[in-house]
């Protein structure tokens, strides 16, 4: 098994600093229970900050001796780092932005310089530790640049990173100045994962429209790599919530919440301070209904564990006066000298037996967040609850878990107070049978789905992921390969090669007629030509005028309108397969489709029509694809036509011309020691297909295909022929 080597802000160990000593402790949070759950066969190393401000350079080397037995490895930030970094970019950017709160969002300039640093200084400390074979798992939103600075230094190396909190729509992320340098910082992974496929789909959307990467089934390919993006829900160590083991010392705080429900029915609330949390929301609904539903009157508490958060931020203290004012409102209206409605603590840290007892007494969990990730309190206390089945999860369909919990939870918008007065009134009324069957459905999904098996399947898929990228059906035409084709080449006295034009020799532009082609191409292709051994054939989709504006002085033969027209001994002539009497009903089909879609055209070739959508959003150019087979299967029943798509364009022609058919044509007229073809998308499948079995097929860039080799891009295919020519 490969060494896997988890990065983090934090580590599994927190430093304080106590009298002048440093004490370690286990850190808190599902991260550090996931991943040290992990198989023992892994050989894990973890890099992260410890959570204290170090400077001495002796107490920095004592505390890596000290952490280094536990195969830990720190990064020691400064005050200022963790303030512009930290409590900075990170809160008071990222995470306000990426939970839709933009009014809160913080465009600074030296935060985001603070934010490139500290990553800069994580993959400093990575860049020690890794070697050959190791696998890289990154988490979270606090280091978004680290897999690209990892991926520009050990561009073989297998990186993964997974993001805790929401990814935002399009429309939101786009509002980031520096939107384009997170996204292709975490593009510099391998395996992207999300908890759920909300997020996934946002992130993809970013992908496309940031950076022009477009996807099939969630991956994506850039230069020579594949990247899986996918959803992976995390858990929670089931076992821990279900069975706690816990001391009598510990446990004693437990009498009084067991004594308080033994009158009373109890809604739990549990929470960081966090404006993402609809904590005063919640409040409000639940003295709403108090109000409307009397006959609960002393009967029923919110108990509201709130823990502090980010004290120092002013979003967060005004959060506060808000609750404390709310809470007091309900309490000296609705109160009573034996009964207060809410019971409010703050500041209050509850031990891990206090806080199991209040899951598994409690009657009902009210967890409402306006916008959460995953939320694993909700797994918890339905985890706590293994044992009796009896109590009732009422869940914010805006938190992450409620893909795995809806069919056993009440789901409510956390913006609603009447959806939530009416969840609790469902609740408390709900009967055992059905609270029982709705307990027994989401935990048999948390059983199952647990945090070891969130982090043992997320490592699975990137170990599977790193073997395909090894074993692709094509190989890399570099190295070896490289040399055996250029022996093949250099040795055979007649050869054929046959050269897509677009995507090919030339990039892609929203204009087709903006890529003629530039000096290297001509020096290429004449070089090519010149070599009396060569028959160069332009096997193309692009009309027959402006291939032979473009490349008719050159001494190459063509196929143009992918096969309508092939140009032989300098003379053009016509494909004698092709009839146009379908063109002007088509014509009129493309003219309604154009119409509709602004940004989109038709290209009209002698005897094939094609529509480009380049300039217009890629769904709705699917869509209108989606439309036009089904309007055009009808149109042209009967008639021998091939619809082919390619990059962003669509084109109709007659079926019994195709590329491959103009190879065949070209391969038979004479007999050649060396025969190549080489293009981009679909329709050059075909001249792959069509040369014999000893010949070169090249696919360029990494789709599925039919061919033996294959090459990144434009750049990689011209140095290729740059050295054949020399």
């Amino acid at each position: 098994m490969s060494r896997l080597v988890i990065i983090s802000n934090r580590l599994p160990v927190t430093i304080n600093r106590s009298a002048g000593e440093l004490h370690y402790h286990p850190s808190a949070g599902g991260l550090a229970t996931g991943l040290n759950s992990l198989d023992e066969s892994y050989n894990k190393l973890w890099i992260g900050w410890p959570g204290v401000d170090i400077t001495d350079e002796w107490e920095k080397e004592s505390v890596r001796r000290d952490l280094a037995g536990q195969k830990l490895a720190p990064v020691f930030l400064t005050p200022r780092e963790i303030e512009l970094y930290y409590e900075g970019f990170s809160n008071k950017t990222i995470w306000p932005h990426f939970h839709y709160f933009t009014e809160y969002t913080t465009y600074n300039d030296d935060m985001w310089d603070a934010y490139q640093e500290v990553n800069f200084k994580f993959f400093q400390e990575t860049e020690k530790h890794l070697r050959d074979g190791d696998m890289v798992w990154v988490h979270d939103y606090q280091l978004m640049l680290l897999p690209q600075m990892i991926r520009d230094k050990f561009p073989n190396i297998s990186i993964g990173f997974f993001l805790h909190i929401p990814f935002p729509s399009y429309e939101v992320f786009r509002i980031l100045p520096w939107r384009k340098q997170i996204l292709d910082g975490i593009l510099g992974s391998d395996q992207i994962g999300f908890h759920t496929f909300g997020y996934m789909r946002h992130f993809l959307s970013a992908a496309y429209r940031i950076s022009g990467y477009e996807h099939v089934f969630g991956r994506l390919h850039i230069d020579e790599r594949e990247i899986n993006v996918d959803v992976f829900p995390m858990g929670i160590n089931y076992e821990k919530y279900a069975h706690p083991d816990v001391n009598a010392e510990d446990d004693k705080g437990s009498g009084e919440i067991r004594r308080l429900h033994a009158s009373r029915k109890i809604v739990l609330s549990v929470d960081r301070l966090d404006y993402t949390k609809g904590i005063p929301q919640r409040v409000s609904a639940f003295g709403r209904f108090i109000r409307n539903n009397p006959q609960y009157s002393g009967k029923v508490n919110l108990i509201m564990i709130v823990v502090p958060s980010r004290a120092n931020v002013d979003q967060y203290q005004s959060l506060k006066a808000e609750v404390d004012v709310l809470v007091s409102q309900i309490n000296s209206q609705y109160g009573t000298f034996d009964w207060m409605p809410i019971h409010y603590y703050y500041y209050r840290s509850l031990n891990f037996a206090s806080l199991t007892t209040l899951y598994r007494e409690a009657d009902i969990a009210l967890i409402t967040p306006l916008r959460d990730g995953m939320n694993l309190v909700a797994k918890e206390y339905v985890a706590a609850k293994e044992d009796t089945k009896d109590g009732v999860l009422i869940l914010s369909e805006m938190a992450g878990a409620v893909y795995e919990l809806n069919d056993g939870a009440l789901t409510v918008n956390p913006q609603s107070h009447q959806e939530i007065e009416e969840a609790l009134l469902e609740a408390l009324e709900m009967s055992a049978e059905e609270k029982a069957e709705r307990m027994e459905n989401m935990q048999e999904k948390l059983k199952r789905y647990d945090v070891k098996h969130w982090a043992a399947t997320f490592i699975k898929e990137q170990s599977k992921l790193k073997e395909r990228n090894k074993m692709g059906s094509t190989t890399h035409l570099s190295g070896d390969a490289l040399t055996s084709v250029t022996d093949r080449y250099v040795r055979a006295d007649k050869r054929l090669l046959f050269i897509d034009y677009d995507g090919t020799l030339m990039g892609f532009n929203e204009d087709p007629q903006a890529v003629s082609p530039d000096d290297e191409v001509i020096s290429i292709l004449s070089g090519l030509a010149a070599d009396p051994k060569n028959n160069v054939v332009i096997n193309s989709g692009r009309d027959k005028k402006t291939l032979e504006k473009w490349l008719g002085h050159l001494d190459v033969e063509m196929a143009a309108e992918h096969g309508v027209w092939m140009k032989e001994d300098g003379e053009w002539h016509l494909n004698p397969n092709v009839v146009d009497g379908w063109m002007p009903k088509v014509r009129e089909l493309l003219e309604n489709l154009v119409a509709r879609t602004p940004g989109s055209f038709i290209e009209e070739k002698d005897y094939s029509l094609a529509w480009h959508y380049r300039s217009i959003d890629r769904d709705l150019g699917q869509k209108r694809v989606r439309e036009f087979r089904d309007m055009l299967s009808y149109l042209i029943q009967n008639q021998d036509l091939q619809v082919l798509e390619g990059n962003k364009v669509v084109e109709i022609k007659n079926a019994g011309v195709n590329k491959g058919k103009a190879t065949s044509h070209f391969v038979q007229k004479d007999k050649y020691g060396f025969i190549l073809g080489i293009g981009d998308d679909a329709t050059d499948e075909d001249i792959f297909k069509a040369l014999p079995k000893d010949g070169v097929s090249i696919k360029v860039g990494l789709d599925r295909t039919g061919a033996k080799y294959s090459v990144s891009g434009v750049q990689e295919v011209r140095k290729l022929f740059t050295s054949l020519i020399k």
